[in-house]
């Protein structure tokens, strides 16, 4: 039996086109047999109810077909069936393996060991204490409440009534918790809560409560009291009033005001988009734009050689920003939700030639069996499209190709909204074979450092202390546009100071010259009794040589000559003296407070031969001569986006105004 509610779809319906601006959708549905005849999610009452009915038979096929994903997580769940005990190991895994196969030795196992978890929780609770899935303001609760209701939907036959309705009381509860913070209880036990991110889809928390709250309704509608209503809540007042309405007036372009350390947890939506699909018809992750931006927003996140990406944001699973399952998680399961994207293909190409082929980690081999799409073509990126922005993040990157040699670099002007995003508004990042000009996090014990020494921006300082970059605040990104072989930014980044009094205005203006070049003006009016630093971060330590500073990297060097201003004092700070970091390097170039020019040219290797000041019309600016024998002029306004560029085929206005860049 099926049943379809109304009510649900009408709003969804409502919702789709306020996000979308009346566009057409195509079907977001699923089959509708209710005689009101709209078109909405379909819940089946028999089990297993979760995702099956529409992809065991595509599951079940890889599994007989020898699928090399396929074979390989059903050999790690035989080996923690066996007697194993692996990582993060979920009896989910098990049970879905049951399913597919037959074999009821799979739900046997996973029954016994989420029956000993519940039990593990009960004794908590019947001594008077807190569950521990309540552990960290309810962070976990999804994977392990989904652990809870996946097996018992899809081990359902195989369980005791007991067992049913403890491990539904279980699970009610904990989703009750986390939308009611403050009357939160375990056995009659108040133990409140902060309520953390209850009500901000920006957060990874919120994707796992969403987690919790949508699986608990799938798999007991109509067996507990409470679960239709926590559909009804997720699907409406979570997804359709909250989630759509935030990602579309604040994160166009896709991607995560976290970061890309803790933003990647976005992955977990992707998975509740796909869960609900399988489990009711209806597409709910093409609600808003966010979900196929944050496929293209993540590509260009990582660095030509395919091993690393932009470390924005906290970064504290691991430091170094390198490529991990998590990303391959993110970009794969986007690519079988977008599978006739003509973006897809150049996906799944960058995804093949990665550090991360295949998941590494066996906790992880699962979503290889799940999303991997061998049918999928792969094609590497052509020439357009070497450059993104996405306004909702102000996170820019472009590189020179998609060849592993390429020059990328990124720059963040946007809004710091987030508590795990970083004092970085207005920082560069450069790389070419390696790091060149960098976010020293990397070099972080923590991975949670976020002041602004540690970013590639102009910094403040007033009686010795750096005046702060202020969360809540949102910079801008005020031109952009590209041509043949350049693209140009402008951001002003006062906002970020939040009206400090010690303030009047920052404003950055970068040009990237293809492939090497890159120039950086900065126009800074502080208060008098203030220092202003312009900061290189670097993983070696610069040499300096006059007004020009040089950073050898594993391959490639990197050079950045100071035209403006030419009394700045340079010097060199080693991040190792600070304590909590294992190396890096920081150049500083210091003048007085008061309204100042910097106006930098940066290089990689010989690319350069000559930097030429030239002014003109009141403009600041500067004659980039090649090693090719070619030159570009670049001038900058006195006090405001009134630029010009010329790059030996006439001159280009550098004017406000941001243009969409091409795919």
């Amino acid at each position: 039996m099926l049943r379809s509610p109304g009510r649900r779809s009408i709003f969804l319906s409502v919702v789709v086109a306020l996000a979308l601006g009346g566009c057409g959708t195509g079907d977001i549905g699923g089959d509708d047999d209710d005689d009101d005849g709209d078109a909405g999610p379909v819940f089946g009452d028999d089990h297993p109810r979760i995702y099956l009915a529409a992809n065991h038979d595509r599951l079940a096929a890889a599994l007989d077909g020898g699928d090399p994903a396929a074979t390989r997580f059903k050999d790690l769940v035989d080996l923690q069936v066996g007697g194993s005990d692996i990582y993060d190991f979920k009896s989910w895994y098990a049970a879905l393996i049951g399913q597919l196969t037959g074999d009821a030795s799979y739900c046997t196992y996973a029954v016994a060991r989420t029956d000993a978890i519940v039990a593990e929780e009960e004794v908590l609770i019947s001594a008077g204490e807190r569950a521990d899935v309540a552990f960290d303001s309810y962070l976990e609760v999804g994977p392990r409440i989904g652990d809870v209701v996946l097996t018992y939907d899809w081990c359902f036959d195989q369980l005791s009534d007991g067992q049913r309705t403890r491990w539904l009381a279980y699970a009610q509860q904990a989703v009750w918790n986390v939308w009611h913070p403050e009357e939160a209880s375990w056995g009659g036990n108040v133990f409140s809560w902060s309520g953390w991110s209850i009500d901000n889809p920006s957060n990874n928390y919120y994707y796992s409560f969403l987690r919790a709250t949508m699986l608990f309704g799938l798999a007991a509608h109509d067996e507990h009291p409470d679960a239709t209503g926590w559909l009804d809540f997720f699907r409406d007042d979570k997804i359709g009033a909250q989630l759509v309405p935030t990602f579309a007036a604040d994160l166009e372009g896709g991607g995560s005001r976290e970061g890309t350390g803790y933003g990647v947890a976005m992955m977990r939506l992707w998975e509740l988009y796909d869960l609900w699909e399988g489990s009711t018809g209806e597409d709910i992750g093409r609600l808003t734009g966010h979900t196929r931006a944050s496929l293209l927003a993540m590509l260009h996140s990582i660095v030509p050689t395919r091993d690393r990406f932009a470390p924005i944001g906290d970064q504290s699973r691991d430091a170094t920003a390198s490529l991990f399952d998590y990303h391959r998680h993110y970009i794969q399961q986007l690519t079988y939700l977008f599978q006739d994207d003509p973006v897809v293909p150049a996906a799944k190409w960058l995804l093949s030639q990665s550090t991360v082929p295949e998941m590494d980690q066996p906790f992880m081999y699962v979503f290889d069996f799940l999303y991997e799409t061998p049918a999928l073509a792969e094609q590497p990126p052509g020439g357009a499209g070497r450059a993104y922005f996405a306004p909702g993040t102000g996170q820019l990157y472009a590189r020179s190709s998609w060849d592993t040699d390429a020059t990328w670099l990124s720059l963040i002007a946007g809004p710091y909204t987030e508590s795990h995003a970083h004092h970085d508004q207005g920082s560069f990042m450069i790389y070419k074979g390696s790091w060149l000009a960098y976010d020293a996090i990397i070099e972080s014990t923590t991975g949670i450092r976020g002041d602004e020494q540690l970013h590639n921006l102009v910094r403040i300082s007033q009686d010795g202390a750096t005046v702060s970059q202020r969360e809540g605040t949102s910079s801008e990104v005020v031109a952009l546009a590209s041509g043949d072989g350049w693209l140009h930014v402008a951001a002003d980044l006062t906002p970020a100071y939040d009206g400090n009094a010690a303030v009047t205005s920052v404003e950055r203006e970068l040009v990237y010259l293809e492939p090497d070049c890159v120039v950086v003006f900065d126009r800074v009016a502080t208060a008098g009794d203030t220092a202003q630093i312009w900061q290189l971060n670097a993983p070696v330590r610069p040499t300096l040589a006059g007004d020009v500073a040089s950073v050898a990297g594993d391959s490639f060097t990197l050079h950045s000559q100071r035209v403006l201003p030419a009394a700045a004092a340079a010097t060199v700070a080693d991040w190792v003296d600070d304590g909590e970091f294992t190396g890096g390097y920081r150049l500083d170039e210091t003048v007085a407070g008061g309204a100042n020019q910097f106006l930098h040219v940066l290089w990689i290797g010989d690319a350069v031969s000559d930097v030429t000041r030239s002014d003109s019309g009141g403009r600041t600016g500067v004659t980039v001569t090649f090693a090719d024998g070619g030159s570009a002029t670049v001038r900058f306004g006195a006090s405001g986006v009134d630029g010009t560029l010329d790059v030996g085929d006439g001159e280009v206005a550098l004017g406000p105004g941001v243009a969409t860049l091409p795919e």
